[in-house]
């Protein structure tokens, strides 16, 4: 179980990566980051599908994007000077305790 949750941190931190990427690319038309843009997502992809046998895929798939929404958006702050007003941080943190408990309660297949 805990290489399951590995495999779906993984993914999370490559589609991160991947996400964080984009406006860096310039709409594609810089090439280094757009390749590495596609590896992350790819990567992240392939992680998945080890995880989908293990969790429901609705589990995994909220965990996977509540979880990637909330860590770019703190590195959007960070890096990008991306405001956040306060109605957003308490939702983001709202998306973290969802996740919690809908894992909590998760019964693996």
């Amino acid at each position: 179980m805990i290489k399951t949750y590995l495999f779906l941190t993984g993914a999370i931190i490559c589609e991160v990566c991947g996400t964080m990427l984009l406006p860096i690319t310039q709409n594609f038309t810089k090439i280094t980051p757009t390749i590495f843009l596609a590896l992350f997502y790819l990567s992240a992809f392939y992680l998945l599908t080890f995880v989908v046998d293990k969790l429901p895929i609705a589990i995994v798939y909220g965990t996977w994007s509540g979880l990637g929404i909330f860590t770019i958006a703190i590195l959007g702050y960070i890096f990008f000077k991306q405001t956040l007003s306060w109605q957003a941080i308490i939702g983001l943190f709202l998306i973290i305790a969802g996740t919690l408990l809908v894992n909590a309660f998760t019964k693996t297949i």
